[in-house]
């Protein structure tokens, strides 16, 4: 085990106000591996108070030069992507290979994307008789999740700095380490003391410290729907700026024309990718009951497959959540056919790769995000009956549509409640944006858009 010390503030690792620490536990063994410092209101405050000194100079700092900055930060992130994904590895329980091409080489992309954007993006246009200017909001705090421990670091640290802004960010408390590596890349790259900050905490304490300050101008969340709700109720007292990415209970509808094989199968691994653990998961796989008993072998026989493949969950506590759920599931008349929620090892926080069947829309399961390795199998009458269902939750973040023809499956995309649909297997595109509808959040990450959500407007009109 290793105790590191001091929070990343202005410019340089310092004390921590507290002595209190943070355990940080690898799920796959339960053993602790390190601890981080249990940041506190006044660590919070240094941090902001060096964030705001440092913005007038960021603020004013080319665009060009912010370019710089971020390209730097994407060489040195992809100089230590075999570290970052074995940190990963480690603190949060994926897999290598997985963490290797997804945890390290996707925000290596994300970072990359917006070194090109600060360089090219419009942040003065002509429009009639006035130029309009976009400028920094200001001052960002920056509370990340733990699943995606850099991609959510990276989706809001990189447009933030690439707008202007300085940031204080709060990681997930069960992955600090891969915030502390970030927080060393970006002092590698050369960004200017006081314009990235990290303090390491506990959400109660030092992410209601960092939503709820005075000098903190807007709030950026990734989290769970009920942890958004209060994020947003503390911003909302100072009407202060929030973006927030919450929940999901997405719908993979797979059309009677759909090649099902394709459609289940990878349906399947969209479930099972990062454990479970994905809030764009499309946990719900919506089937015309025609084909419904031949979708339900081949999911089942698809998860089988992953039994040795996946990772455990975060921890003990997410561990018994998910397992609450699939017992829930059968108790409300689900029908098990692949895994269950007996422990599959004796030691790690694993749940098995499980299918539940025969689940109807009122049920808890197709309800409510469980974030884990579950998927739910629905079937539907006709296409209008599938919209209903797919439409029929309070989230709206993402969603998958497969058929044999690409205009039919947009056609039904175009109807569902949702922010991000992908088509018979879209890959995924980091300059798309992405974000939710309904509960689902406010606001859009990547690309443009992502850039737009730190940037506030003025007009001048001549």
């Amino acid at each position: 085990m290793k105790a590191h010390d001091g929070m990343y503030i202005d410019g340089a690792w310092r004390p921590a106000d507290g002595t209190d620490t943070i355990d940080v536990v690898n799920p796959a063994d339960e053993q602790v591996i390190g601890a981080v410092p249990a940041g506190t209101a006044v660590d919070v405050d240094t941090a902001v108070r060096a964030a705001r000194a440092a913005l007038p100079g960021w603020a004013a700092t080319p665009p060009a030069e912010r370019a710089a900055r971020l390209a730097a930060l994407r060489d040195v992130l992809a100089a230590r992507k075999d570290e970052i994904a074995a940190t990963v590895t480690a603190e949060l329980g994926s897999p290598l290979p997985f963490s290797q091409a997804v945890h390290a080489a996707v925000p290596i992309a994300v970072a990359g994307s917006y070194a090109e954007l600060a360089a090219t993006y419009a942040f003065e246009e002509k429009v009639g008789n006035s130029v309009v200017h976009h400028e920094p909001v200001g001052v960002v705090g920056a509370i990340t999740p733990w699943n995606y421990p850099l991609h959510q670091i990276v989706a809001k640290v990189a447009p933030a700095l690439a707008a202007g802004c300085t940031v204080v960010l709060k990681p997930a408390e069960d992955t600090p380490l891969t915030a502390r590596l970030f927080a060393g890349a970006v002092h590698e790259a050369g960004v200017p003391a006081g314009v990235f900050n990290l303090v390491t905490g506990l959400g109660a304490v030092a992410g209601q410290a960092l939503a709820e300050h005075a000098d903190v101008d807007m709030v950026s969340f990734t989290g769970s729907t009920a942890v958004g709700r209060r994020i947003g109720a503390l911003a909302g007292a100072a009407v202060k700026r929030v973006a927030l990415e919450l929940g999901g209970k997405s719908a993979n509808v797979i059309l009677p024309s759909a090649d099902l094989a394709r459609a289940v199968n990878v349906g399947v691994a969209n479930v099972m990718s990062n454990s479970g653990q994905t809030c764009s998961a499309w946990t719900r796989m919506l089937v015309h009951r025609d084909r419904y008993d031949e979708a339900v072998a081949l999911a089942a026989g698809a998860a089988a497959k992953y039994g040795d493949r996946i990772g455990p969950v975060v921890n003990a506590r997410q561990r018994d959540r998910v397992r609450g759920y699939i017992e829930q599931g059968v108790a409300e008349g689900a029908r098990l056919v692949a895994g269950g929620p007996e422990a599959p090892r004796e030691r790690g926080y694993f749940v098995s790769p499980t299918v539940l069947a025969d689940v109807t829309e009122d049920m808890t399961v197709a309800q409510e995000e469980i974030f884990g390795p579950v998927l739910s199998i629905l079937r539907y009458h006709d296409e209008e009956d599938a919209l209903r269902i797919a439409n029929g939750t309070v989230y709206g973040l993402a969603g998958a549509v497969w058929a044999g023809d690409e205009a039919e499956a947009v056609a039904f995309a175009r109807r569902m409640d949702t922010g991000q649909v992908d088509i018979n297997g879209g890959r995924f595109n980091p300059l798309a944006p992405f974000g939710g509808y309904k509960q689902s959040g406010v606001g859009r990450e990547l690309g443009r858009h992502g850039l737009a959500e730190y940037l506030q407007t003025k007009s001048f009109q001549f």
